[in-house]
């Protein structure tokens, strides 16, 4: 077949199978490419913002499918591209599925790349004490086919349940969720149990590795609230060969989106009837929703703080982390107010927002890798939590100042706070979120939305 006519097929026609091998994106011209993906997906009045568009999608979606391989007996979402990042993580694929679920015909292609979690779970389970059991790794390495239960030994910011609903807002795939709530809560009481060990409804980090790096990977690796970490006994259970694995900070990031899972799971309980799980995500959600407000929160700087687990002392610095309350619907109707004005501020007025750390801390470097630095990602989600509140204007800021800035400076895993220039990996799959703050309707200059048609 030619390649315009090809082409011309539209993207349904390119990636109608899933024999990832037979893609054939390569040998296309980039021109004819974007406008195969154009014609067939997204529309907008502005070619500039399509051409965008399309790349990313491209790139960022599309060229992230892998075949099953080693450990991932499943199609499956890389993370970045080439061998960074190969294997499938939790935070980035869940960006990319949601993504992908726009497309028709593609419900057993992400079946299959969630089954991949619960299949890492059951061999998990099998190898660890009862204790470690429902842990989901952080990222699942396909050729790593021998040492995979000591390495990761931690998990990643809990957004199972937030990537399940969203692909089912879009397809409505009943299987998917019938296959996925049962291990999903299997998760959630892993988290809650290894990572909350004082009982409070507050999230720490861990590792069974005892690596205190390796505890920090499992939220954003190097923020400033965790500088002074330290992994320790579990605090009541003295099992037989336990280790220093349990961290001694809770943050207000990984809490907020264990709240923000839970909150999905409990809607996607209630649609398939399942009213009993509902009510027990319900009476978690609960406390730890009172917990955050009674320890976490500073009036003073407007933000959700770190505290030292043992005695809830606050750390004062507030990093990224502390607006993801917002998505999580923590705040209440006045602390969400304030957060508003403190984002306002200097502390968080660089000409690209959001920082990921407060700008007035003496460890705010603009192109620092957490601390400083802007990641489009968690961006998305702080303004979907502001808008959740009724301060459309500021999310839409948010999501203006990324788009423009990626039509500027091209897509990449981060950018510098300042400058906007591109950090890291190019095309890391979780920047796909700049289209989605276009197809959420949070941008106020950038118009994108998916055709009607499919």
């Amino acid at each position: 077949m030619k390649r315009r006519k090809f082409v011309e097929k539209g993207l349904e026609g390119i990636i109608g199978g899933l024999a990832i091998s037979q893609i054939p994106w390569i040998g296309l011209e980039a021109e004819e490419v974007s406008k195969g993906i154009r014609d067939s997906l997204f529309e907008s009045a502005d070619p500039e913002l399509l051409r965008l568009a399309n790349d990313i999608f491209r790139q960022c979606v599309i060229d992230k499918i892998r075949p099953p391989e080693g450990t991932l007996v499943h199609p499956w979402l890389q993370a970045g591209t080439g061998d960074e990042f190969y294997g499938q993580w939790i935070w980035d694929a869940m960006f990319e599925v949601d993504l992908l679920a726009i497309l028709p015909d593609k419900k057993d292609v992400i079946r299959g790349i969630i089954q991949n979690y619960w299949d890492f779970q059951e061999r998990w389970n099998t190898k660890r004490p009862e204790y470690a059991h429902g842990m989901v790794a952080c990222m699942i390495e396909p050729k790593n086919t021998t040492t995979w239960n000591d390495y990761p030994a931690y998990s990643q910011i809990p957004i199972l349940g937030w990537g399940l609903e969203r692909i089912f807002k879009r397809n409505g795939d009943r299987e998917l969720l019938k296959q996925s709530l049962a291990p999903l809560e299997k998760f959630h009481e892993w988290y809650w149990k290894e990572r909350d060990v004082t009982d409070a409804g507050l999230v720490a980090v861990g590792a069974y590795s005892g690596k205190i790096q390796h505890g920090r990977y499992e939220t954003f690796d190097f923020e400033c609230n965790l500088d002074d970490l330290k992994l320790t006994a579990h605090p009541t259970r003295k099992g037989e060969g336990e280790g220093n694995w349990y961290g001694d900070i809770c943050i207000p990031g990984n809490t907020s989106y264990l709240i923000n899972s839970e909150r999905c799971l409990v809607r996607l309980a209630q649609i398939m009837g399942d009213n009993a799980m509902a009510e027990r995500r319900m009476k978690r959600i609960n406390k730890s929703v009172a917990a955050m407000r009674k320890y976490m929160w500073d009036e003073e700087s407007g933000t959700f703080l770190a505290v030292h687990r043992d005695t809830l002392e606050q750390i004062k610095v507030a990093t990224i982390g502390s607006w993801m309350p917002l998505m999580a619907e923590v705040p209440t109707t006045a602390m969400a107010k304030r957060m508003a004005e403190a984002f306002m501020t200097d502390h968080w007025q660089t000409p690209l927002p959001i920082p990921t750390v407060d700008q007035k801390d003496s460890r705010w470097v603009s192109d620092d890798y957490w601390r400083g630095d802007v990641w489009p990602a968690p961006n998305y989600q702080a303004a979907v939590g502001f808008s959740l509140y009724g301060y459309h204007q500021i999310a839409a800021d948010i999501c203006d100042k990324t788009i423009a800035n990626a039509l500027k400076n091209g897509i990449n895993e981060h950018y510098d706070s300042i400058t906007g220039k591109p950090l890291g990996v190019p095309y890391n799959g979780m920047t796909c979120t700049v289209i989605t703050m276009m197809l959420d309707g949070m941008s106020e200059k950038f118009k994108l939305k998916v055709k009607k048609q499919l």
